[in-house]
């Protein structure tokens, strides 16, 4: 394989999480008597521009169907996270009813409402149908395409550019990233601003957070990669924030090259750390792999040591990551009884891989289990406080990335 990036031919080994489901993939009861489809779960890195990325099993039809499950509202700490962002970025970019706000890869709305209330124009673009006709129920104009350079020149053409570009957790979702950045810069006004969130690659690899990994994220992405992807489309990174979303994700604020923003020096600083951290050497990534299957090793030691006890666990969050965690651990439901979720979307359906059920949080109030597996680590102060405050439960609450904590 060569990098989608750069071209240079990939040889440097990152992690491999054997052969996957996807991790969207939930399945009806009538599927589990059909042969599962699975893909190898491989990332390599690039030892020319150090794009860490996984190796090319899908494409992103197969993963962004229309039956596709993740709906961002569910979470409270993230439409929480959405309106503080829509309120800030409206008043520094001083946006109002002549503005236009894009969003790439808007989900069910969950950010674009915002921007509704706060009668400033925009629209979404969403490939998947279910997310896309939920955020048209609550008033957002979805467009239900792929981005791309090609759709952002037919957008161009009918007059929809952006001053305001958001991309929240999609620029690693793309497999052609050079074609996706162009077509950023083509759909920007000339002084517009591009806003981009995804996790941050240090983060993962400081904290060995390999359960980030499966097949819709094609990348994953340290920002001196991300400031050479940007200058290749004529595009250029102003400034950067920290922010603690996804386990460590960084925001990213975008601009044409001849924009007149001037960058800041977090942008250099921030380069300057991962430099040192050797993001940009193979040091960083060489004992990544090692280091997960301690995690892996961990969890089902724990996990066969309550069933020998005859304790029962159950798991918090049908969630993307829990699903490569419980794959790549060989994890079934004789050592997690079911999971529960507040998405009704996944509720009655069942974990691809696993094939353990999933069902409401209520199912909680049963009983009959003395400790719950926290899944979606990143939501883990949103869950426990539901768990103990809303439904008054006691049980051992515990995560298991980057190590086995409990609440």
């Amino acid at each position: 394989m060569f990098c989608r990036n750069c071209k240079t031919e990939l040889k440097l080994n990152l992690i491999d999480l054997g052969d996957a489901p996807l991790s969207n993939g939930y399945l009806s009861k009538d599927q589990l008597c059909v042969k599962e489809p699975t893909y190898p779960l491989h990332v390599k890195v690039c030892e020319n521009c150090y794009l860490v990325q996984t190796m090319d099993y899908v494409t992103s039809k197969d993963v962004f169907t229309s039956k596709y499950h993740y709906f961002s509202r569910t979470s409270t700490t993230w439409v929480k996270h959405a309106l503080e962002f829509a309120a800030r970025i409206t008043k520094e970019l001083e946006l109002d009813s002549s503005s236009l706000v894009i969003e790439i890869a808007s989900n069910d709305g969950y950010l674009l409402q915002h921007f509704n209330n706060l009668n400033i124009p925009n629209f979404g673009i969403e490939p998947t149908k279910s997310t896309a006709d939920s955020a048209r129920e609550f008033g957002v104009e979805t467009l239900e395409e792929f981005f791309s350079e090609e759709l952002s020149i037919t957008l161009t053409s009918q007059g929809r550019c952006a001053d305001l570009l958001i991309g929240n957790n999609v620029y690693a979702h793309v497999p052609d990233i050079n074609d996706f950045t162009r077509g950023m810069r083509k759909i920007l006004k000339p002084e517009g601003v591009i806003v981009l969130e995804f996790p941050h690659l240090l983060n993962m690899i400081k904290e060995t957070l390999f359960d980030t990994i499966y097949h819709e994220h094609f990348s994953y992405l340290a920002l001196g990669t991300v400031k050479s992807i940007f200058r290749a489309a004529g595009l250029r990174i102003w400034d950067v924030e920290k922010i603690k979303t996804h386990g460590g994700s960084l925001r990213i604020y975008g601009c044409r090259v001849e924009s007149n923003r001037i960058e800041t020096l977090r942008v250099e600083d921030l380069i300057k750390e991962e430099i040192e951290a050797g993001l940009f050497s193979t040091k960083a990534y060489e004992n990544f792999e090692s280091e997960s299957h301690k995690i892996k090793n961990q969890l089902r030691e724990f996990l066969f040591a309550k069933r020998e006890n005859g304790k029962i666990v159950i798991a918090y969050g049908a969630a993307a990551k829990g699903n490569t965690l419980l794959n790549f651990a060989g994890i079934e439901s004789d050592l997690i009884s079911y999971v529960v979720d507040a998405s009704t979307a996944k509720q009655g359906l069942y974990l691809p891989g696993s094939h353990i059920p999933i069902y409401a949080p209520e199912k909680m109030l049963e009983g009959g289990f003395e400790s719950i597996l926290i899944l979606p680590w990143n939501l883990s102060a949103e869950i426990c406080s539901f768990i103990k405050q809303d439904l008054k439960i006691t049980a051992e609450i515990f995560s298991a990335i980057p190590k086995i904590r409990f609440y």
